[in-house]
């Protein structure tokens, strides 16, 4: 209604950046390998907000893997309009082995960190 865009479209735009940004590596939020399924489900996500932006304004997302621990991955999203970051987002996702007995954590495997890189 007041012509800026609505908190909740700020976790939809993280949510596509880190599948392009995974796409990107040869990587996904659900993979397989060996035979096995894996996949990265959110454990905390955050964004806050520094300026308005209007659906009109032009919008670039940096992805930024700042943190890599045993099981988990931490992703910081810039968004930018102008030169200017109108807001700063956070996911946490925790790799995870998928059973037909479940989910649960499973450490980070090295052929998944080779591919991850050192973040955007």
């Amino acid at each position: 209604m007041a012509g800026i865009v609505h908190f909740s479209r700020y976790f939809l735009w993280m949510e596509q950046a880190e599948h392009e940004f995974l796409d990107s590596r040869g990587l996904g939020v659900m993979v397989e390998h060996n035979g096995n399924r894996y996949g990265l489900p959110r454990v905390s996500a955050s964004c806050d907000y520094l300026a308005p932006a209007r659906y009109r304004d032009i919008l670039s997302i940096g992805v930024s893997v700042v943190e890599i621990g045993r099981s988990s991955i931490r992703y910081v999203f810039d968004f930018v309009v102008a030169g200017k970051t109108v807001a700063r987002g956070a996911i946490t996702v925790c790799f995870c082995a998928i059973t037909p007995s479940g989910i649960a954590s499973h450490p980070l495997p090295d052929w998944f960190r080779e591919k991850l890189g050192n973040g955007a």
